[in-house]
């Protein structure tokens, strides 16, 4: 009986290589840069909350000194005033500290145009029976934008958090 002897025959492709189990350098590169783009979308979502929790507190700070000033006022029975430096971006808080925002917020103010000591500085003032002159003062950073509103009868002091559409 004859034995069938399989002769080797060469490969039309002779650079063919069986192919070891493992990943291509391709293979490879193309997961690294996935991980680069999660890392970078996870790096801009991170740094926007931090922004927003910065101006967060800022705006609860300034809203937290608004209602001291009007406190200062019910308690001291007379008239207290709050002061916003529009082109420093600092405020005064009752015990006339000048407090600078964070960098990167903007600050303006809408009050009463005879309550202005100057051009870039806005007055809130607080009365003994508790009321104001009212107004709202805004921060802004980017398309955000935080109003602290204070009303003119009761001197209630209130924030609303708000996106500005462009």
């Amino acid at each position: 009986m004859r034995r069938a002897v399989h002769q080797h025959r060469p490969s039309a492709f002779p650079h063919a290589v069986r192919r070891a189990g493992g990943f291509t350098l391709l293979e490879m590169l193309v997961v690294i840069l996935l991980i680069g783009i999660a890392a970078a979308a996870v790096a801009v979502s991170v740094t926007q909350g931090l922004a927003s929790a910065r101006i967060n507190a800022a705006s609860g700070e300034i809203a937290a000194a608004l209602r001291a000033t009007r406190a200062q006022a019910i308690v001291q029975g007379k008239e207290q005033h709050f002061d916003v430096d529009v082109r420093a971006d600092t405020y005064s808080d009752p015990k006339r500290k000048h407090v600078r925002l964070p960098k990167g917020l903007k600050l303006s103010i809408t009050s009463a145009l005879e309550d202005r000591p100057n051009q870039h500085v806005g007055r809130i003032r607080f009365f003994p029976d508790g009321s104001s002159t009212g107004g709202h003062i805004i921060l802004r950073s980017g398309r955000r934008q935080w109003r602290i509103n204070v009303s003119w009868l009761t001197g209630q002091v209130a924030v609303v958090d708000r996106v500005v559409a462009q």
